[in-house]
């Protein structure tokens, strides 16, 4: 029996953007349509089946353990963009600004997306989403360039609508403009561990 099911929502592709080499800087450039790989996005510096542990998962690893890198691709909503500068009292937010490899258009709350959802890409490629991006002061100091006294309100007007994370489940292309269907799990709330 299917676990996932086809909701009635259809969101859109608004932007494509990659970066080969985070190490200079977290902003990405835009593009207008990009191969995905099991890897990732090509070309882009998340582009790895593996990576080293960071301090999102210090409670189950070392720092530098090899994991599967379920971070391959940030994605973040165009409505919750324009909320966040709404609430930080700027004009805007560029999805270059924070780090995104995808801005998405039509799907509500995709912060509060359920993990384990399927964004399924009009040109073939599926994603799997893996959980909230937290917000931190990285973007803050980015956005605080453009809109100087106002970027360290990031973090907490973001708190929510950072956006999430994803790998790749399928392989094909996603390109500016691109129609996505969305497939969620079971919602249920696990009480024992609480």
């Amino acid at each position: 029996m299917p676990i996932l099911k086809k909701t009635k929502v259809t969101g859109r592709v608004a932007a494509v953007l990659t970066h080969p080499d985070n190490e200079k800087t977290l902003e990405k450039f835009r593009t207008d349509r990009v191969k995905v790989t099991y890897s990732g996005f090509e070309g882009d510096s998340h582009a790895t089946l593996t990576r080293a542990s960071c301090v999102r998962v210090r409670q189950q690893y070392a720092k530098g353990t090899e994991i599967r890198n379920v971070r391959q691709i940030s994605i973040l909503s165009a409505e919750e963009l324009t909320q966040v500068a709404d609430t930080m009292e700027i004009p805007e937010i560029k999805p270059e600004w924070v780090g995104a490899n995808l801005l998405l258009e039509g799907i509500p709350d995709l912060t509060l997306i359920p993990p384990s959802t399927r964004l399924i890409f009009e040109g073939g490629a599926a994603l799997v989403i893996d959980m909230e991006n937290g917000p931190c002061r990285f973007p803050a100091e980015i956005i605080e360039g453009h809109h100087p006294g106002r970027g360290m309100r990031f973090p907490k007007a973001a708190l929510n609508r950072r956006g999430v994370t994803a790998w790749v489940e399928r392989e094909g292309e996603i390109g500016e403009g691109d129609a996505i269907d969305v497939h969620i799990p079971p919602q249920r709330i696990w009480s024992a561990g609480s």
